[in-house]
């Protein structure tokens, strides 16, 4: 039978509607039966994005990235395999069953992944028209049950509603790093990143090093960019919560097209869409002239791009090195002309400046200006205040601590900051009163008087009971401040009586008592109140004594982080010395990793969170404190974990700090524990931030495999466990470390890296180890990394052999696994 033509003719445009409604429905979303293959792409619903392939520039490359979709300028805002380059055309995007989008190259192998953590039931990957690709469950449309998401891996770019800072809750930190070239999206070594400590501000780093601070929000915009302000192209906010820090803006005009962008020489630049010449201008340039170069005047320096020299010292401050300065470097920086004396000081008032550095600051959002200044006054390491935010007339309060870092002078910023002097640096118009109320005062002197006149009689029964109490109180003082460089400082650390610590810990009982150390025992207390501390007692056969009890107290007291244990206070009486700490229930990491049944408790999310918390600890120390310390005892049992089982760095009675520009230092004494120590240190005596970084690479491989580094046994090989894992890696087969009670259950991408950033710390050259800041960044993104080289002391070799073959006579000292040791080295 004869099909009549116009059948026909209906059938096709009927199979050419379906197809057409097919692809429209589809268009923004893939699910786990579909994929994307080079050619292919997918665009948001109203168009403004499309994810597919690409190469950049002259490159022969193929990337996976997303594209502005309406401009006719090819013009990449994010970019999936930054580090794994396709080398053809053979590239194909996947959605697996789990809710985790992978990208396959020719072979088939995986070369790039979103690692989404959690599973999935019915997934699909979309392409929102903010451009932001996102995995989610089918149908649920709400934005915080994302599985995973783009804008929270950054590029080179950020977009409107992208955010730059950081999740308090997962750790998670949102930068964005320059592409290494135009035609190679790999990346480069400028990033440009919210650091949260103290007061956050906006850093441009190259590779570890700062270029250029932002200085801090206040409450307008960020001090050091008064270039940012109200405009008809976009808004921008500063968000700081329990949950987040970050900065972000928005457009006012979604058809406006603006980004900003990190470039490889280190400039942060705006661009606009032009649509008449089809083209980007450049709408705003951050880092413009040579005093946006960080602290290029030095400690206690101020810089004016319109003076000729650019730098000069504060008021009250001369010149370090003064044959430098003359020479026109300024880094040695500047000094006091008459020191702080702590109670006779006073401020002067310093306007229109970048305020300083805030890394080591000190902030309170509800205080006045006032109320800020008496909280100065009372600190002696305090050296200038401001207003927290101007809006309103100002309020809040923001504290330095040291010296003042990169301050530079803007015509009619804000706010106004008071640089703590000597009063014989302040004359009638330089000492700053703020709001005094002098009658007020007077009144309240009278009748403060008077109380205490009236009182006098009751206080006196009670003196000898207070002299006893100032008589210890300055004996612990002397021996506390003793360890301190700074004699005259204010520690406020509380002090500690024997009978409280008795009653609390139930007169130190065995049933209380929560291990023992090189230092001496630990105990559990409550105190009165219902507190719960743990109090470490030096034992009188102790191998560490009171010098090490004052190095703890040096490095406590001043250091403050959330993967740090608290130091509540001390308690010397007689021959007794004791530290009080916040109470840990969960003990150290080596009551679970070492242990078959405890091990069960730690779970994969668990052991990731405590690497990452440790690695965090270790950052602040070695980088983002006061002190630069270097702990030189890192290791399981020195890892305590709180009731959610975050980890906290413990026992500074080792630990050193590095002064100045110093990398590294020489001792001759060598202190640490076998496994963890790194060759250069146990054999040569010098120590270095990558000392730590040694120790914390032994102790990734070890939370990953549940085994000790020393002590390790394995019938094919006689290797240590770095020697195992080194073995394994170059074999291709660096999962079979992985414990067996976390295996299956492990993200595999997780594992691999951990073990691979493992391998990168404990690597014997320490100037190929990697810096704690770049472990933390390997941590926190998915590209990827360096091939490391063969680890030191990665077979069963004797530690103390290696540090004795000057001197074969001399005899070898001998540690468990777990003691701290202290070697004489032979000279």
């Amino acid at each position: 039978m004869r099909v009549p033509v116009y059948y026909i003719a209906i059938l096709l445009f009927c199979s050419s509607l379906l197809l057409i409604i097919q692809t429209a429905t589809a268009i923004d979303t893939i699910n786990t039966t579909q994929s994307i293959r080079d050619g292919d792409n997918i665009t948001s619903s109203g168009g403004n994005y499309v994810l597919g392939f690409f190469s950049p520039g002259n490159s022969k490359h193929r990337f996976l990235g997303i594209w502005y979709g309406k401009i006719s300028v090819l013009t990449a805002v994010w970019v999936a395999n930054r580090e794994a380059p396709l080398n053809d055309s053979s590239g194909v995007l996947r959605l697996t069953d789990e809710g985790i989008l992978v990208l396959l190259n020719r072979t088939g192998s995986v070369i790039w992944s979103s690692n989404t953590s959690t599973p999935a039931r019915n997934a699909v990957a979309q392409l929102l028209d903010s451009g932001n690709l996102v995995v989610k469950e089918k149908g649920d449309h709400n934005l915080e049950n994302l599985l995973w998401q783009s804008f929270e891996h950054l590029s080179d770019t950020l977009l409107p509603e992208m955010k730059l800072g950081r999740n308090r809750i997962t750790g998670m930190d949102w930068y964005i790093t320059s592409w290494k070239s135009t035609d190679d999206p790999s990346r480069g070594n400028v990033s440009e990143i919210l650091v949260p400590y103290g007061y956050p501000e906006i850093l441009v780093m190259e590779n570890s090093i700062v270029r250029h601070r932002s200085g801090p929000w206040n409450g307008l915009r960020f001090s050091g960019t008064p270039q940012l302000k109200p405009n008809p192209m976009y808004t921008f906010e500063f968000v700081y919560n329990e949950k987040e820090i970050f900065y972000r803006y928005h457009v006012l005009n979604s058809s406006m097209l603006t980004r900003l962008v990190v470039t490889q020489n280190g400039d942060i630049q705006r661009f606009a869409w032009i649509s008449r010449t089809q083209s980007w201008i450049i709408y705003l340039t951050v880092n413009t002239d040579n005093c946006e170069r960080y602290a290029l005047c030095g400690a206690n320096g101020i810089c004016s791009i319109d003076n000729s020299p650019v730098c000069n010292c504060l008021n009250g401050f001369v010149p370090n090195v003064q044959s430098e300065w003359e020479m026109m470097d300024w880094s040695s920086g500047c000094l006091r002309r008459t020191p702080l004396n702590c109670s006779g000081d006073g401020f002067r008032q310093l306007s229109g400046v970048k305020l300083p550095e805030t890394k080591t600051s000190w902030f309170n959002k509800s205080m006045n200006l006032e109320e800020c200044r008496n909280t100065c006054l009372k600190n002696c390491s305090c050296t200038a205040f401001s207003n927290l935010d101007i809006r309103n007339g100002g309020s809040g309060c923001l504290l330095w601590f040291g010296d003042l870092i990169d301050i530079r002078i803007f015509v009619d910023n804000k706010p106004d900051i008071y640089v703590r002097m000597a009063a014989s640096e302040l004359d009638n118009g330089g000492a700053v009163k703020i709001n005094a109320k002098s009658n007020m005062k007077k009144r309240i002197i009278v009748s403060t008087a008077l109380s205490t006149g009236i009182l006098f009689l009751f206080l006196a029964l009670f003196w000898y009971i207070w002299k006893k109490k100032q008589q210890k109180k300055g004996k612990v003082t002397g021996i506390v401040r003793s360890s301190i460089n700074n004699p005259g400082e204010d520690l406020d650390l509380p002090l500690f009586y024997l009978d409280t610590l008795t009653l609390a810990t139930n007169n130190f009982s065995v049933d209380n008592k929560l291990g023992e150390g090189g230092f001496g025992a630990v105990y559990k207390g409550t105190l009165k109140d219902g507190q719960e501390i743990a109090v470490k007692r030096l034992s009188k056969n102790s191998r560490q004594g009171l010098d090490e009890f004052k190095n703890e107290v040096k490095y406590m007291v001043k250091l403050q982080h959330r993967n740090l244990v608290k130091l509540l206070g001390c308690c010397i009486e007689g021959d007794e010395y004791m530290l009080i700490y916040e109470f840990l229930p969960n003990k150290s990491l080596n009551f679970f990793i070492f242990d078959e049944t405890h091990s069960l408790k730690l779970d994969w999310p668990k052991r990731y969170n405590i690497i990452n918390g440790i690695a965090r600890g270790l950052l602040y120390l070695h980088q983002d404190s006061r002190l630069r310390v270097i702990h030189r005892d890192l290791k399981a049992s020195n890892v305590l974990l709180d009731y959610e089982m975050n980890p906290k760095i413990s026992d500074f009675g080792l630990a050193r700090s590095l002064g100045g520009n110093e990398t590294e230092a020489n001792t001759n004494k060598v202190v640490g524990t076998y496994g963890y120590i790194s060759p250069e240190y146990a054999i040569d005596g010098l120590y270095s931030p990558k000392s730590d970084v040694f120790s914390f690479g032994v102790l990734v491989l070890e939370i990953l495999s549940g085994n000790r580094n020393r002590g390790f046994c394995h019938p094919d090989h006689n290797l240590n466990l770095l020697g195992h894992a080194w073995k394994l890696f170059t074999e291709g087969r660096p999962l079979e470390l992985v414990s067996e009670s976390i295996v299956e259950t492990c993200n595999l991408s997780e594992a691999l890296r951990l073990i691979h950033v493992g391998l990168l710390c404990v690597q014997e050259n320490p100037e190929d180890r990697p810096t704690m800041s770049y472990v933390v960044l390997m941590l926190g993104n998915e590209d990827a990394l360096p091939r490391p080289k063969q680890p030191g002391f990665y077979t069963e070799r004797d530690l103390i052999e290696a540090a004795y073959t000057s001197n074969s006579s001399q005899s070898k000292p001998y540690s468990a696994n777990e003691c701290s040791i202290s070697m004489i080295e032979a000279r």
